[in-house]
């Protein structure tokens, strides 16, 4: 009760956890000196001993603490439609409190408040529930119920012997099936035997103690083991850890004034509120001294990075070219190369609906120039050979000039994930705009990327437009992704020229400042094993050739064409200012929640994936784990500090669902973390601070989170067609992949008046600009460059550019 499993340490340890046997028999409230002990019946030892099986299987795979709490007055209700024990239903005892020992009514409302302070209120939760209560409910008539309606007793010393080895039995064939389903556990033989005979004592004591006063002193005793023993600073709120820390204290109340010991005797055991109030009060401290530590001045990094950062982003929109023969020159100027048939009216286009970015496509730029190398129908050649490879899931889209409409095809799906009507919805209103021509493309209806491109230097490709097609799903990427890393470098630094934030690093933290470096792969060898796409993608069917695939996101190494999700476009991750706030009333800590998507997990690399490391530090389960942060000393200096505290109370973060696993690292990924029910859609803008992250893929609900009247913190490896013209520090917060500065980062956008407001002008700035440059407009311009440049890529007279 009240113990964390690490990664490794699954349900056999905690199925051996029987102080909740002391819950189990507990609430039956048989008092010794007013029964009968009789023999108790070999049918009647095997029912209580499945059942006993059934609840510590229960608790052990689905944790249901909120929902024991109630068990005692259900078992009351029980006893009182069976007519047993009226005694102790009456409320005889005269003290005021033991209205809330001995009454449906008292038992009733403390359960409700521990419930109401300690439960999520999971329906799922709730429905597994009842097969447990059931049990118990039947260990209560088997062991009381008599045709003479006398009353009956579980004799220990008679009982013990033959119930263990019932137990014993019943356990061992649930660690069978376990063993068969899941194979053999993780955790070593010896804990579990050493866990296992602590257990066992534990319930033996417990049972002694009631003997000798009643059933109702293990189950009092067994609720305040499992309420007092966790951890407040899981808690949400001072007020919700305040109000567990009562709800303790309550139940050990019950357990002392149950006990008929001498009244010296029940006030030692007041001793035992220290087992709640010590860590309440330790991490109140904690909080107090972390909040004291924290940088209240303008020297924070942070500030620097938000000037330059704006700085930056005002020169940006000055740049921009405002005439075509403008826009012609810096075409040229960047790709050294002429622009493409069509680009004046596409010019003309994007000024008519006024887009904020003219010159800005670098990221379009990059996807295509290599594929330059091959021949307008070599292109058409690879993209009917790529289509028609097995197993290649490609969607082969056509785009008519004349009706400005798309259809889409697939060897054998019918399903697009929405691709037809997304091309055809954003072109619409070309029709008489668009040049009177057919373009073909292929697209990617999966999460991950697909192409990886070889260098100028592979002749191999470079003129026949061959390519390999491997499924590399489940498997670790590295290698492949990054084998042409020492040709990618310096070429990634020309083509995002004149865009990044250019500052010095500010401290020891990891702070992001230069995004498109943050997102290379070639320069960080880090990341090999902090992704899970990386470590283990779900479904990465890669293309290693010239190949022009369009993808919703694309890794720094890959070479697909980017173009903007169909997902943005779905319900789901659709703005509704209807279930947004004002900034004012939002609660002041940093939100997300989701499912376990981002990787596939086939071993303990799981721990690894990017969603994992995130929810692993936010819930603060490594407890070994040194935090970072940054203090200021008198002469105005900032210096790095290490501790193990984390502020939990401003990481509102879990996960809904587990996914995407073998079925051994799913039960072992529900047991380690601390999970939520599923959240509405919208939960998110309750929050000041808003997290995302990657998936499998792009994230759908950045659009959403950047709309808000949130500020964004995202984590992304990732890049997107929106890349050129959203700039960090200024509309969103970026997050590295180690997440090193990420508790310093919420701690300072939350517990400062500087930080404060600096996450509103971020949360501003972002819904602003999305306003003004993630329009649908916008979109629909960026996809009418992209379709002019695919025009000339495969137009059957083009030479290919060697």
């Amino acid at each position: 009760m009240g113990d964390s499993s690490g990664p490794a340490m699954l349900g056999y340890d905690r199925l051996l956890q029987f102080p909740a046997v002391g819950i189990l028999f507990g609430p039956v409230g048989l008092d010794a000196a007013a029964t009968q002990t009789q023999p108790v019946s070999k049918l009647a030892l095997w029912v209580v001993a499945l059942n006993l099986g059934i609840f510590s299987w229960f608790k052990a795979e689905y944790g249901m603490v909120g929902l024991l709490l109630g068990l005692t007055p259900l078992l009351l209700v029980a006893q009182k439609c069976l007519g047993y024990d009226r005694r102790t239903l009456s409320g005889a005892n005269p003290m005021i409190f033991s209205a809330f020992v001995d009454t449906i009514w008292g038992t009733t409302t403390v359960a409700l408040f521990l419930i109401g302070v300690l439960s999520d209120w999971d329906p799922r939760l709730y429905a597994f529930s009842t097969i447990p209560f059931v049990g118990v409910l039947i260990v209560f008539v088997t062991l009381t119920h008599q045709s003479s309606r006398s009353f009956r007793s579980l004799d220990v010393e008679e009982t013990v012997g033959p119930l263990s080895a019932r137990v014993t039995v019943v356990l061992a064939i649930i660690i069978g099936t376990q063993t068969y389903a899941f194979g053999f556990p993780k955790s070593g033989i010896w804990s579990i035997l050493t866990l296992g005979v602590t257990k066992a004592w534990t319930w033996y004591f417990m049972a002694r103690t009631a003997q000798h006063s009643s059933w109702r002193t293990a189950g009092a005793a067994g609720i305040f083991s499992m309420v007092a023993t966790i951890d407040p600073s899981i808690h949400s709120s001072d007020t919700q850890a305040f109000l567990h820390l009562v709800g303790s204290l309550i139940v050990l109340a019950q357990t002392i004034h149950i006990i008929p010991s001498h009244p010296k005797a029940k006030s030692a055991l007041w001793f035992f509120s220290l087992v709640p109030i010590v860590p309440f009060v330790s991490n109140m401290l904690d909080i107090r001294t972390a909040q004291s530590l924290l940088i209240h001045s303008k020297n924070h990094p942070i500030e620097a990075l938000v000037r330059n950062a704006n700085a930056n982003f005002e020169t940006l929109l000055k740049n921009q070219s405002t005439t075509y023969t403008a826009a012609h020159h810096e075409y040229v100027r960047r790709y050294g190369i002429q622009p493409p048939p069509g680009f004046e009216a596409w010019f003309q286009y994007a000024k008519a609906h006024a887009s904020p970015t003219i010159d800005d496509f670098n990221i379009l730029y990059s996807a295509i120039s290599p594929l330059w190398r091959l021949s307008g129908q070599e292109v058409m050649d690879a993209m009917g050979r790529a289509y028609n490879a097995p197993h290649s899931e490609l969607w082969l889209c056509e785009f008519s000039g004349t009706t400005a409409q798309t259809s889409c095809r697939h060897p054998y799906r019918t399903r697009d994930r929405s691709i037809q009507l997304f091309f055809n919805t954003a072109l619409g209103d070309l029709q008489g705009v668009f040049p009177d021509i057919n373009i073909k493309f292929l697209v990617n209806h999966l999460d991950e990327p697909r192409v990886i491109v070889p260098p100028n230097s592979d002749s191999s490709t470079r003129v026949s437009g061959q390519f390999t097609l491997t499924n590399l799903s489940k498997q670790p990427v590295w290698d492949v992704l990054t084998r042409f890393c020492s040709t990618q470098i310096n070429q990634a630094v020309q083509q995002h020229e004149g865009q990044e934030i250019k500052a010095e690093q500010p401290s020891t933290l990891p702070f992001i400042t230069n995004h498109s470096t943050a997102l290379d792969l070639c320069q960080h060898p880090d990341y090999k094993t902090m992704h899970g796409l990386l470590l283990s993608p779900t479904s990465l069917r890669l293309f290693e050739g010239l190949v022009p695939i369009l993808s919703t996101g694309s890794l720094s190494t890959m070479g697909d064409i980017l173009y903007p999700s169909p997902a943005y476009t779905e319900p789901e991750f659709t703005y509704s200012k209807d279930h947004d706030v004002d900034w004012d009333k939002k609660r002041n800590n940093l939100y997300w929640a989701g499912s376990t998507t981002g990787g596939y997990a086939v071993n303990e690399q799981w721990a690894r994936f990017h969603r994992q490391r995130f929810v692993t530090l936010a819930q603060n389960l490594d407890k070994r784990r040194q935090h970072s942060y940054l203090t200021e000393d008198e002469d105005g200096g900032v210096s790095l500090a290490r501790s193990s505290f984390l502020n939990s109370r401003l990481f509102d973060v879990a996960f809904t669902k587990v996914a995407q696993c073998e079925k051994w690292y799913c039960r072992a990924q529900r047991q380690y973390f601390r999970l939520k029910p599923r959240a509405h859609k919208d939960a998110a803008l309750g929050s000041r601070l808003v997290f995302d992250t990657d998936g499998n893929g792009i994230s759908g609900r950045f659009y959403k989170l950047l709309a808000s009247n949130s500020a964004v913190l995202k984590q992304a490896l990732l890049r997107e067609w929106h890349d050129d013209r959203l700039v960090p520090w200024v509309h969103f917060v970026p997050v590295s992949q180690g997440m090193e500065e990420l508790p310093e980062l919420v701690s300072y956008l939350t517990s400062t008046e500087n930080g404060q407001r600096v996450a509103r002008k971020v949360g501003e700035q972002g819904r602003e600009w999305f306003a003004s440059a993630l329009r649908d407009v916008d979109r629909n311009v960026y996809i009418y460059r992209l379709l002019l440049e695919l025009a000339r890529l495969q137009d059957s007279t083009r030479s290919a550019l060697l």
